[in-house]
């Protein structure tokens, strides 16, 4: 455990924000194009998948955070 103040945990927060925003804005502009003529039922598991998709690197990168290394 951590005894110490880092600027890691503050600067990971600032760079989750920003990645999400990057994501959520990469989805929203481009995703409905390709797949708004779909049926609403259709629809629904690409937009699942792609709302747990941003999570798979979530892991790594709060050990990162905590620690400083990429593996725990």
């Amino acid at each position: 455990m951590r005894t110490e103040p880092s600027l890691r945990i503050p600067f990971g927060i600032l760079m989750l924000i920003a990645a999400l925003i990057v994501y959520a804005v990469v989805i929203a502009r481009y995703l409905p194009d390709l797949i708004g003529g779909w049926p609403a039922l259709a629809q629904t598991p690409v937009y699942l998948v792609l709302g747990i998709v941003w999570l798979l690197p979530l892991k790594r990168f709060l050990i990162w955070m905590e620690t400083g290394r990429w593996k725990a």
